[in-house]
C-alpha cells in the first residue's frame, strides 16, 4: 500500500510540470500520487538501467519520444522500475519496458515488452478517448463533507479520538457529552487536512471541536457547554431529541459486526467494484468476479469511522479486507494465495468458505 502525507501532495510545485509539455520523471511515490491527483491522461514507460532499448538512445525510448511529439495533449512520464518499485507494484508491472496509459486512478491500457507497433496503437487509441469532464475539486470535497457530518445523528469533529484527545477543548467536549450520556461518533480532523480545512470554509466556523446534529452545525465547546447549563432536566439528550424519537448512535462494534455479516461474502475496499480507487482493490474485485463469487461491498473511503474501526475490530491494518460469514479471511495476498492453491474441481467460493472454517 502506498501511504503519502496528503499535505505534501497539496503543496507540491511539481503539479505544474505535468502540463509543461516536457517528459516528467517520476522520481518517487509522491510524484506518482500527484500525477494521479491531477487527473491528466498520462503515458508511463517503466525502464531500467540494465535494459538498453528503454534507455535514452534505445529503440523504445526513441518510440516513446516520437509519440510524445505526436500527441502533445498527453503527459509522458518515465519511471525507473527499480528505483520506484511501489509504483510498478500498484500498476502490476513485472517486466521492462512496460508502457501504461492512465487517467487519474484508472488504467486504460498496458503493453509489456519492446513492441513498438502495439505501443503506437495503444497510445493512438488512448489519445482518441473522449476527454473527461472537468471535476470541481471543491464540489467533490463538499459532497464528502456533507456525508461525513451526516454519518451519525451526533457527529463530533475533534483533534484526536474520544479515547485520546489531542487538545484540551476536545477533551472537555468529550467529557461533557459522556456526562450527558449523549451517544456520538467522532472524526479526527488531524488525520485529514482536507476535511479539517474544508469544514472551516463550508460551515464558516474556524475552530475545533465542532459538533453536528443530524448534519447541522451546533457549534463548539462554548455553545455546547451553554446548552447543557441552560437546558431542562433532560439535558442535551432531550434538547437533541435523541432516544426513541431521534435515534441513538449505534455502538461502533455492533455496527461493524452487522456490516461484516451483511452478506455471506463481504469486501471492504477503496471505491466500489465498478470504480476501484486503488490497484489492490481493483485486483481483488477481478479475482472474486472471475471466480464467480457473489459478494457485497463497502467503500471505506466514505466512512472514516468504519475504516479505522475495522482495523482494530479484526486486527488487520490494511485494505482491501474480505470476510466470509463474518470471519476475516484476509487481504489481497491471502486471496491470491487461496486461488493459487485451488485443487481441481474446487471453486473460489468453496475455497473461501473452507478458509473461513479453518
Amino acid at each position: 500500500m502506498i501511504v503519502i502525507d496528503r499535505r505534501s501532495i497539496l503543496n507540491r510545485s511539481s503539479m505544474a510540470d505535468f502540463a509543461s509539455g516536457e517528459v516528467v520523471n517520476i522520481d518517487d511515490v509522491s510524484d506518482f500520487v500527484a500525477l494521479k491527483a491531477s487527473g491528466r491522461s498520462s503515458v508511463l514507460m517503466f525502464w531500467a538501467d540494465w535494459h538498453e532499448p528503454s534507455q535514452e538512445g534505445g529503440q523504445m525510448h526513441g518510440v516513446f519520444m516520437i509519440l510524445k511529439g505526436k500527441y502533445p495533449g498527453l503527459t509522458f512520464c518515465l519511471v525507473n522500475a527499480e528505483e520506484v518499485p511501489d509504483v510498478g507494484l500498484e500498476l502490476k508491472v513485472s517486466v521492462v519496458p512496460t508502457i501504461v496509459c492512465i487517467r487519474g486512478e484508472t488504467v486504460l491500457g498496458t503493453v509489456e515488452g519492446a513492441n513498438p507497433p502495439e505501443v503506437t496503437k495503444m497510445v493512438k487509441k488512448f489519445n482518441e478517448l473522449p476527454k473527461p469532464v472537468a471535476v470541481d475539486p471543491v464540489a467533490v470535497l463538499n459532497k464528502r463533507l456533507y456525508a461525513l457530518v451526516s454519518a451519525q445523528p451526533v457527529m463530533l469533529f475533534m483533534k484526536g479520538t474520544p479515547e485520546a484527545p489531542r487538545c484540551g477543548f476536545s477533551r472537555k467536549i468529550v467529557d461533557l457529552l459522556n456526562e450527558q450520556k449523549v451517544p456520538f461518533a467522532s472524526f479526527d480532523i488531524l488525520s485529514d487536512e482536507d476535511v479539517r480545512q474544508g469544514l472551516k470554509t463550508l460551515f464558516d466556523w474556524p475552530t475545533f471541536p465542532q459538533l453536528y446534529l443530524r448534519g447541522e452545525l451546533l457549534g463548539g465547546l462554548d455553545i455546547i457547554t451553554e446548552m447543557a447549563a441552560e437546558g431542562s432536566e433532560g439535558g442535551l439528550m432531550e434538547q437533541f431529541q435523541l432516544g426513541p424519537i431521534g435515534g441513538v448512535v449505534e455502538p461502533l462494534e455492533d455496527r461493524l459486526k452487522k456490516l461484516v455479516n451483511e452478506k455471506q461474502f463481504m469486501l471492504f475496499m477503496k471505491g466500489n467494484p465498478d470504480e476501484p480507487k486503488c490497484g489492490f482493490s481493483r485486483t481483488i474485485v477481478e479475482i472474486l468476479t472471475t471466480g464467480g463469487v457473489a459478494f457485497g461491498h463497502f467503500d471505506i473511503l466514505q466512512d472514516e469511522e468504519v475504516r479505522q474501526g475495522l482495523k482494530t475490530y479484526s486486527d488487520w491494518p490494511t485494505y482491501p479486507q474480505v470476510y466470509v460469514n463474518g470471519v476475516l479471511i484476509g487481504g489481497l495476498d491471502i486471496i491470491q494465495e487461496t486461488v493459487a492453491e485451488l485443487e481441481d474441481g474446487v471453486s473460489v467460493t468453496e475455497a473461501l468458505l473452507k478458509a473461513a472454517q479453518e
